[in-house]
Parts: C-alpha cells; structure tokens; sequence
C-alpha cells in the first residue's frame, strides 16, 4: 500500500498550528524533523522543544483527495500554507531496510560488529554479534565507535567493567569478547536490559559474567576497574559522584556521548576523583578517558 504525505516548511511558532491544521484534513500521524540543521541534544525534563525551521509531515491514506483536504488544512490554519508539497510515500518493510543497510564495521585491529543475520567477515577476528531490538548501539553513532576503539585498545583480561547506560549491551559484551572477567551493565530502560541479555546469549556469554540490573536496583558496593559510559552530558555530569564511587582506585573511566563543547564542563565536573586525558574526538563527539585518583 502507498501513502500520501503533506510536508510544510513553517517556522517554531506556527509548528502547532500547522500540526492541527494537518489532523483537521485528516492526517494518520503527523511528524516534525529539522529542516536547518539545528540539532536539540538535551532537553530540559518536560520540554518538548522545537526547532526554529521546522518540516511538518502529514501522512494520509493513498486515496485522500489532495487538493480539498488542502483546503481543509488551509482553512483551519486559518491563512494560506507556509510552503509544502505532497509526496508519494511507497510502503516499505522498514524492519527489512533497515537490516540491509546495516553492515559488518571493523573498531581497531580485533574487534568487529557484525549484524546478527549476516557471516562475519573475518571468521578469527573477535566477532560480536549484534541484533540492538530497541535498544541504542549498534556502533554506528560515532559516540559508540569512540568506545568500542578505545576497548579495542586495551588489555582486559580479568578486568571487572561496568557498562552504565548500556543500551544494545554492545559495550559491556564487547568487553567480555575481549578477555575482561565480569560485567555488570546498568540502563533505566527495562527494554535495553531485555536487548543486552539477548545479544549475550548470541554471543554465547557465560551468564554468570554478565549481570544487568535498573539503576535504583544495582548494587552500589560493587566497585569496577572499568567505568563505560556513553549517555549524554547532562546526566554524565549529575552521576559524577555515583561512577566515581562504583569505580576502584586507579580504575579507568570512559565517557561519551558528549558534543566538543561540553567536554571542558565534564573534564572539570571529574576532576576531583580522576586523573582525565584530553579528549578524543570523532567529527563533533568527544570521549573523555581518566584514571581514578589513589
């Protein structure tokens, strides 16, 4: 079946009305997407912000009328349009195209993703394979490249990591793959502990080394010899005192998910328990790597 989308180009203060106006013509769904470049990384809690250039999308039936429900549109927005154009939008097995388009990468010298329906590239390379369900990581976002180079690295044998906001579990399992002893990964959403717990078992991960819990039920005297953390900012400068804590002295900390300038106010958010190295970066994201004080 195909569809029909409107997509109106308007400006943050009529996005809303233009949404109504969409709904009123008798839109399925209606979304809203930068139309400058203008990314939003953080929110403040109950914020909905919006962009100042803003592409409205109005997806309707295959047999929608385009000029009356253009009409109808225009009439409850109460002016003409901002300008817009109407699309045909052919139906895809988005599941599907996603999965073609998602392919073996290589991070470092040992370690490749390698989606979980496709052969591995190089059969004795260290092959971690991955299906994220609904879960963030798949490697591709430069904030989990930056880890997964740095775990490639580095020698874990025996290491204990904690995986804080682990997402997919591709950082944590990484690990594992790559001779550390035990992981305990941490995520506010049920679903990713649900996503880490499959792609361990797709790995063959022993379940006795790799234990996921919600942040309010993790044990808080455990203490790791590897702190991972690729969230955002925000939350990375607020946790500060708890990573610290579940981190051993002269244990290493990995943080991402950070923009180039964020990373001054991180470094000195750290500072009083690590050792921190300036900043690794990929495109406009930043890791930030310290070793804990003694």
């Amino acid at each position: 079946m195909s569809w029909l989308q409107l997509r109106v180009d308007t400006c943050r203060e009529t996005t809303e009305a233009i949404e109504d106006a969409l709904l009123a013509a008798g839109a399925v769904s209606v979304t809203m997407e930068d139309s400058a470049d203008q990314p939003i990384l953080e929110p403040a809690v109950g914020e909905t912000p919006l962009w100042k250039q803003t592409r409205v999308t109005g997806l309707f039936s295959a047999d929608t009328e385009t000029t009356q429900a253009t009409v109808i549109a225009t009439a409850s927005f109460g002016q003409s349009l901002p300008p817009y154009r109407w699309e045909i939008l052919e139906d895809k097995d988005w599941e599907r195209e996603w999965m073609q388009n998602f392919h073996p990468m290589r991070f470092g010298q040992r370690l490749w993703i390698c989606p979980s329906w496709k052969t591995p590239p190089q059969a004795d390379a260290v092959n971690l394979m991955l299906d994220p369900g609904l879960a963030f990581g798949t490697g591709t976002h430069p904030t989990t490249a930056l880890c997964l180079e740095w775990l490639d690295s580095c020698t874990l044998k025996d290491k204990t990591v904690i995986d804080y906001g682990c997402g997919s579990g591709i950082l944590g399992i990484a690990a594992l793959l790559l001779g550390a002893k035990e992981v305990m990964a941490i995520d506010n959403d049920p679903q990713a502990l649900i996503a880490t717990q499959d792609n361990a078992k797709r790995n063959h991960i022993d379940s006795s080394k790799l234990n996921v819990y919600l942040p309010d039920d993790a044990p808080t005297d455990y203490q790791a010899d590897i702190m991972l953390a690729n969230i955002l900012a925000g939350p990375l400068a607020e946790l500060a005192p708890l990573l610290s804590q579940l981190t051993v002295a002269s244990g290493q900390l990995v943080l991402s998910g950070i923009i180039n300038s964020q990373a001054a106010k991180l470094l000195t958010v750290y500072k009083p328990w690590f050792e921190m190295e300036a900043p690794a970066l990929h495109h406009q994201w930043v890791r930030l790597c310290g070793r804990k004080k003694a």
